[in-house]
């Protein structure tokens, strides 16, 4: 069974930065697509970013520029780097993996798993 635990939340003004770490346990690194979705209140959940097992990178166009993703496989840990923060960023973010292709273009019911999310805030 694949588990997923964020941390890393918090409150920031704008501007700032803060770094979401995901530990991942349960499963082979290399076999998943991970990402990183988040959800406002009153919003859908959206896709923000996605690695692949080689390393590359898409991101939602509003985070492009700001926020970076990235993974240590011999960790089993992801992470979003988000620099200039802006209070439109204000959500709960989730870490997620799947296996299918369609990870690849941000699709919440793509996720097969997801963690348990962690709150991000940013005050204007």
């Amino acid at each position: 069974q694949v588990q997923l635990v964020e941390s890393g939340g918090g409150s920031v003004q704008a501007g700032g930065s803060l770094r979401l770490s995901c530990a991942a346990s349960g499963y082979t690194a290399g076999n998943y697509y991970m990402a990183w979705f988040r959800q406002a209140p009153g919003k859908e959940r959206e896709g923000v970013a996605v690695i692949d097992k080689d390393g590359r990178t898409r991101y939602a166009d509003s985070v492009k520029g700001r926020f970076t993703i990235s993974q240590d496989n011999a960790k089993n840990t992801l992470y979003l780097q988000m620099n200039s923060l802006k209070p439109e960023d204000t959500a709960m973010y989730y870490c997620a993996a799947a296996e299918t292709l369609r990870m690849w273009f941000l699709l919440a019911d793509a996720v097969k798993y997801w963690g348990q999310g962690t709150q991000v805030t940013v005050s204007s």
